[in-house]
């Protein structure tokens, strides 16, 4: 009977150990300028890792719009075929796939004035590998991610959770199946 129990905590205990809480960053887009003209948004996204699962939010004045677009509509400046857009003056846009997205303001002449913002997505649990560039980017854009992403008219400011892990983390199931490991031959199981 005790061998049963102890084997039954020490699944119990891989079970619990194999859940563990992640969450998703949500970026200001521009911090406390927000998205509007005059922002260097190249420099802003450099500073950046993105994963999937993060979040763009976007804060900015009537006369403004949030577009996703592909990579040529990116260096073209136009919004014509846009994969999505809104103009509610608060969009929230979650990264669902890796690769680069790109953004930019479809009110005539923002775009050209640097209202642009390419970012690179990291898969959940990698880096990126280079950084993500905006309005006076010099790299070249490569093709834009395939899903569309989802957009809302909240902005939030705080860690969501979501289900992707952060590598950063030493709390990884590698941790946990060592801890638990040890702790089955420490009772003789």
């Amino acid at each position: 009977m005790a061998s049963f129990l102890g084997g039954l905590v020490c699944l119990l205990v891989l079970g619990f150990c194999m859940v563990h809480p992640t969450s998703a960053t949500v970026y200001t887009v521009g911090d406390t300028s927000g998205w509007s003209l005059g922002v260097d948004y190249g420099t802003w996204a450099s500073a950046k890792n993105f994963i999937v699962g993060d979040k763009l939010a976007f804060n900015y004045a009537g006369g403004h719009t949030v577009d996703e677009v592909s990579a040529s509509d990116y260096k073209a400046c136009s919004a014509g075929s846009s994969i999505t857009s809104d103009s509610s003056g608060s969009t929230t846009i979650t990264l669902k796939t890796a690769g680069t997205h790109y953004f930019i303001c479809s009110s005539m002449g923002h775009c050209d004035g640097g209202m642009k913002l390419s970012v690179k997505v990291a898969a959940a649990g990698g880096s990126s590998t280079s950084p993500s560039s905006g309005g006076g980017s010099s790299t070249t854009p490569t093709s834009p991610a395939s899903d569309t992403p989802s957009v809302t008219g909240t902005t939030p400011t705080t860690k969501l959770p979501a289900g992707s892990s952060n590598s950063g983390s030493f709390l990884s199931p590698k941790f946990y199946a060592i801890l638990v490991g040890s702790l089955v031959m420490a009772l003789g199981y």
